[in-house]
């Protein structure tokens, strides 16, 4: 979508659903494109300072977030695990962007599943107007345009402006419809993973049974992964073609939301820390 255009038409006759961190021109020149693998939401929190008007250089927050990566070397079970925990939490995005301003900034996390009662546009419009810059952890395995793959990870992007029904963000730059960010942000903390990605580290004889990698998440033994595993295992067996499992889904330490951060000692920052959960429909 045209952000120039969209921000343009969404200006007028908005009302109080319009707020601003930046204009188009401002987010072009000072959004930090990803600054490494997995790194979204360290990059997310670079923006943050930048809109508080704060520096920090990007391998400085990268080494407070404690990025994770992929693991894609090991066996499937490894494999799987790091594939659950690549990147990083809004907990990391909070305690990172804290440490690397030595305090000076501080955050809230705002749960969006299961639903809430948010009118999101307005509500965000009224969090920046007065100071907070917002990060919205998605799914993005969500809300996909017919025809276009499914993507195969979460993001953290900020969010730099909102407008009648629309949200701008960075990393990359672009302009969404308030519906399919809802969405987004209203998903279960699972993750869908491949059949390539799933099938290319199963070897000869491999054994499945350490296909619960995490025995203190009971998520794993409830999506039953290794069940889905053996059914496509079931299906490369077999000459039929069709229906086969695209993905499995497999439990991620991801919340989906809105995390707002502020300075420690502004008004809107204090106010952060007094506000109400938003409630649950």
């Amino acid at each position: 979508m045209d952000v120039r255009g969209a921000v343009e038409s969404g200006s007028e006759g908005s009302g109080g659903d319009y707020a601003m961190l930046w204009t188009v021109e401002e987010a072009l020149e000072r959004q930090t494109l990803q600054i490494g693998a997995s790194a979204c939401g360290a990059t997310a929190v670079v923006d943050v300072l930048r809109a508080l008007g704060l520096r920090a250089a990007p391998e400085d927050v990268e080494r407070c977030v404690q990025t994770r990566l992929r693991r894609n070397e090991d066996p499937l079970p490894g494999y799987l695990l790091s594939r659950s925990r690549a990147g990083a939490t809004h907990q990391q995005l909070l305690a990172g962007a804290e440490q690397v301003s030595g305090g000076r900034v501080l955050g809230r996390f705002f749960p969006l599943h299961p639903p809430r009662r948010v009118s999101l546009v307005p509500w965000l419009a009224g969090w920046i107007r007065g100071g907070a810059v917002p990060v919205a952890t998605m799914n993005m395995q969500l809300a996909v345009p017919m025809g276009e793959e499914v993507p195969d990870a979460w993001h953290h992007q900020l969010i730099f402006g909102v407008s009648s029904n629309a949200v701008y963000m960075t990393n990359p730059l672009d302009v969404v419809s308030e519906a399919v960010v809802l969405r987004r942000l209203c998903s279960d903390s699972v993750l869908m993973v491949r059949r390539e990605d799933v099938l290319t580290r199963l070897t000869a004889g491999a054994a499945l049974s350490g296909l619960t990698p995490d025995l203190e998440d009971p998520r794993w033994a409830a999506l039953d992964v290794e069940g889905q595993v053996r059914q496509m295992l079931r299906e490369e067996e077999c000459e039929e073609e069709e229906p086969r499992l695209a993905h499995i889904v497999i439990p991620a330490a991801y919340q989906s939301g809105v995390t707002l951060f502020a300075l420690r000692d502004s008004e809107v920052g204090q106010e952060l820390l007094l506000a109400p959960d938003l409630a649950l429909k």
